[in-house]
């Protein structure tokens, strides 16, 4: 039933989705209220110098956001490839091509919580050469919920990885020689036993996931990041920049700390397109 409602809601126009966000804002943000308390605490520490009225409106600004991303998720259920890379594409794929060209057969994407990142599995066919995107998955809790995210993060030609595995699938992608982009969303809070780097982000100490670092390092994997802009409603571009040619030549923990910076950056420049619901800072000292 989830499934046929999700194609069914797949089969409306944009415009008509939009509506439907609208709505959806109002029900989320006005009534349920849906964690008005976390999104008020994250941005109330982010912004301490902004006046309580400026967070109201970027607060309202982001639920609004928060609207539109789930509908144009569900939408991942039947819009087409051609309509998706209209709506995401990237502003320079010339640069994954150059890596790859070079010899490389795995690279990292480090990207966050910002725009639309559901719709960037649709990128298989943008970089001139054939290649699969793998992206770290954490099960959900309800399965039916589980399996329709995975229907939905697959459509394209991409394939999701349960995180506990990470390391020996992207080894043995290296040993095939398979082009492969490998998908970090690195700007979740790692569990307590998983705190190896603290560092200031968005105005407060934070506990930040070293995961891909090492596994660059380990396997020498090129890193990159994904600058994710909004420009238009339902519409988003991205720009990659290289983070790390050499990782084993980098110091410790300096990718981490140039994700953590280039991340900042991008919610700074826009804040309304993070996804302040979750709780960040929920590891502290």
């Amino acid at each position: 039933m989830l499934y046929l409602w999700a194609k069914a809601h797949a089969l409306l126009p944009m415009r008509v989705l939009y509506v439907f966000s609208d709505v959806l804002y109002f029900i989320v943000y006005r009534m349920v209220r849906y964690r008005r308390k976390v999104v008020r605490d994250n941005m109330l520490h982010a912004f301490p110098d902004k006046t309580e009225s400026e967070r109201r409106r970027m607060e309202r600004k982001f639920y609004r956001h928060f609207a539109d991303y789930i509908v144009e998720t569900v939408k991942l259920a039947g819009i087409s490839h051609r309509e998706l890379l209209r709506r995401a594409k990237p502003n320079n794929p010339e640069l994954v091509k150059s890596l790859f060209a070079r010899g490389h057969t795995c690279i990292l994407l480090l990207l966050g919580h910002y725009g639309n990142w559901e719709w960037l599995t649709g990128f298989t066919d943008s970089f001139g050469v054939e290649l699969q995107i793998h992206q770290i998955y954490r099960p959900l809790a309800g399965k039916a919920f589980d399996r329709l995210f995975i229907f939905l993060r697959t459509r394209f030609k991409s394939f999701v990885m349960k995180k506990n595995d990470v390391v020996r699938h992207v080894i043995r992608l290296k040993q095939a020689g398979t082009p492969s982009l490998i998908v970090f969303i690195a700007d979740q809070t790692p569990s307590r036993a998983n705190i190896h780097y603290r560092t200031t982000f968005l105005n407060q100490d934070s506990a930040m996931f070293t995961g891909a670092e090492r596994i660059a390092t380990k396997l020498n994997l090129p890193v990159i990041f994904a600058d994710v802009k909004q420009v238009g409603r339902g519409y988003y571009t991205v720009d990659f920049e290289l983070v790390a040619d050499r990782p084993r030549e980098m110091p410790e923990f300096a990718i981490t700390e140039k994700y953590a910076r280039l991340m900042e950056r991008c919610i700074l420049r826009d804040p309304a397109y993070w996804l302040w619901t979750h709780r960040r800072w929920k590891h502290t000292r």
